[in-house]
């Protein structure tokens, strides 16, 4: 089994440290916070082993699980992959694109493996989806938050919306065009509400809304392609996928039957794939020590949060514009 410390001990942090500490795929060695009243608090209250220092834990460990602010992210990286250690990072990758285009390059050049937390790359809605995406050419992407004063420190792009860049970046077999944005501060410093287009140089076309100051919590997300609508719901853990193909010529008398003014006619059908009940943390955690137990690629790989993040600060920049 592969021995893994864990880098920050907040709301996530304890999150994954309860899932490392519970996982059959690694050995939880322990963990290291910078504020020490709070790291012995939790070391007296769940047992896990605290650590004074990186360097410390470094040198007992295979993995190291980094879930600090993002401030961190860069600076505590590359002190794990000097020392030969894996890294997860949680999303974003880091404060900026010079500084993980610097991690992807002392990854090589340490031979270490790294994975981006991009949870919902692993939820089961999505998951249950994936077969059923095709070449869309118009995504409507919807991630809206009650207020919660975590994660307000940064723009709702890098806090939210980055979830869905990087869903659609998965999906969408193609570069980035052009970008349209705009971005509104209600009550934080940086923009709490948000709207981006991308389009992509097939074609495609994504219309993203980020807001972290709504009445009711939304993450939901439909993919529309030739004679298919494709809705993912991430909160809810529901997929739902509507088909039209060319209507028999003695349709059931329940069938529903559409008629163009050509008189060309189609029957929809509906889809409701089955949802797998998992825990996307979990999974991601675990699939990160297959990566590295059977030496292949990661299913977040560095380069791929690096692109998120190259296009969320795409779409902050064109706030500007």
């Amino acid at each position: 089994m592969l021995k893994v410390g864990v880098l920050g001990a907040g709301h996530l942090g304890k999150i994954h440290l309860r899932l490392l500490n519970e996982s059959k795929k690694y050995n939880f060695v322990g963990f290291h916070d910078t504020n020490k009243t709070h790291a012995l608090a939790i070391e007296k209250e769940f047992g896990y082993p605290h650590y004074e220092s990186i360097d410390k834990l470094l040198e007992k460990i295979d993995v190291i699980d980094i879930v600090t602010p993002t401030t961190y992210h860069y600076q505590t990286a590359i002190q794990a992959i000097k020392a030969g250690v894996h890294v997860f990072i949680e999303k974003p990758i880091t404060s900026t694109v010079e500084e993980a285009e610097e991690l992807i390059a002392l990854a090589k050049y340490y031979n270490v493996k790294g994975q981006v937390g991009h949870v919902e790359r692993f939820n089961p809605a999505f998951r249950a989806a994936i077969d059923k995406i095709d070449n869309p050419m118009f995504i409507e992407s919807h991630r809206l938050a009650e207020f919660n004063p975590r994660g307000t420190d940064v723009p709702v792009v890098l806090d939210l919306m980055i979830h869905d860049i990087d869903a659609i970046l998965s999906i969408v077999d193609s570069k980035v065009k052009s970008i349209n944005a705009s971005g509104v501060s209600i009550i934080s410093e940086t923009p709490d509400i948000a709207n981006a287009r991308i389009q992509f140089e097939n074609g495609c076309v994504a219309n993203l809304t980020a807001s972290r100051i709504s009445l009711k919590n939304m993450r939901k997300s439909r993919f529309f392609q030739r004679d298919a609508y494709v809705s993912v719901d991430f909160l809810e853990k529901v997929t739902e996928v509507v088909k039209m193909k060319d209507a028999p010529k003695e349709p059931d008398d329940f069938a529903m039957i559409l008629q163009n003014a050509e008189g060309v006619k189609k029957q929809i059908y509906f889809d409701n794939p089955e949802v797998e009940t998992n825990n996307a943390i979990l999974d991601e955690l675990e699939t990160f020590a297959t990566a590295i137990e059977t030496n292949t690629s990661p299913i977040v790989t560095l380069e791929q949060g690096t692109e998120a993040l190259k296009v969320a600060m795409q779409i902050i920049k064109a706030f500007d514009n």
